[in-house]
């Protein structure tokens, strides 16, 4: 499960996708709402007090894995925008009717690129280019989106279930690929909680993009059923990307894998600095 950011008036707020809505952290909504210095504290009395009342905003919760500030996914208590709305009014703050503005305005994006996904695909487009990405880069990131997407549903399609065992393909196709796994990448870039992909360079997607479609492939060919055999077709995909790398390599005399990263340098001012 990817961890998406939206942002309420400079301040961070977790989301993601579950059961085709988005949700949202609790914890965050409360940090932004309420200022407060523990927010995980004061939800968990909220929680509590709406449960002696006898509250259902509660029952309008669930533990979906978010990516926490030290990069790891960890289970947080979240809401859809109706129960969000819920919890809003059990929190005195000034903030709350343009928080529930706001609130709104985003999750009626989501019904309507449920309903028209071109809308998805435009404006995450423009959120790139806003942020300062290259054309270029865009087409690849964008392209690399629809092959995972076609890869996903190719593993839904054999059984594989979500979430951890995801993360696990996931890896091994990276490893063969890119010679590392994921969670090492991501400290070599010196990232956190921010997504791997959004800070590849060219080449990096390039060869992730290759390692994902050829898995998606083998494992099309090779008709595997349920996580064991997929895993074996991700090993086997990653390593045509892997190999392709390696000469690569072998001819530039330069790795592929490097601490370039779009924190700090938008790519169309300069061209990623090496740290």
């Amino acid at each position: 499960m990817e961890t998406n950011i939206a942002v309420f008036r400079g301040k961070e707020i977790r989301k993601t996708i579950h059961k085709n809505e988005w949700c949202f952290s609790v914890v965050d909504v409360i940090g932004v709402l309420t200022d407060s210095p523990d927010a995980g504290a004061y939800w968990r009395k909220l929680k509590q007090r709406l449960k002696e009342e006898g509250s259902e905003v509660v029952t309008f919760c669930h533990g979906l894995k978010l990516t926490a500030p030290d990069g790891k996914l960890r289970e947080t208590d979240c809401a859809n925008t109706e129960g969000i709305f819920r919890i809003i009014q059990s929190i005195p703050s000034p903030k709350a009717e343009p928080f529930k503005r706001w609130l709104a305005k985003v999750g009626y994006e989501r019904v309507r690129e449920i309903e028209n996904p071109e809308l998805a695909t435009k404006r995450t487009r423009a959120l790139y280019k806003a942020k300062g990405y290259s054309d270029d880069w865009i087409e690849k990131r964008m392209r690399g989106i629809a092959i995972r997407e076609e890869l996903t549903d190719e593993w839904r399609k054999r059984e594989v279930k979500e979430k951890r065992e995801y993360e696990i393909l996931t890896a091994e196709i990276a490893k063969a690929a890119l010679g590392i796994s994921p969670g090492k990448h991501k400290k070599i870039k010196g990232l956190k909680r921010e997504n791997l992909r959004d800070h590849m360079t060219d080449l990096e997607l390039i060869f992730s993009m290759l390692g994902e479609a050829a898995t998606t492939e083998i494992t099309r060919v090779d008709d595997a059923k349920g996580f064991h055999e997929s895993k074996h077709a991700a090993r086997k995909g990653g390593g045509v990307a892997g190999k392709a790398r390696k000469d690569l390599e072998k001819k530039t005399g330069r790795r592929v894998v490097s601490k370039e990263n779009y924190l700090t340098t938008p790519q169309s001012a300069k061209k990623l600095e090496r740290r």
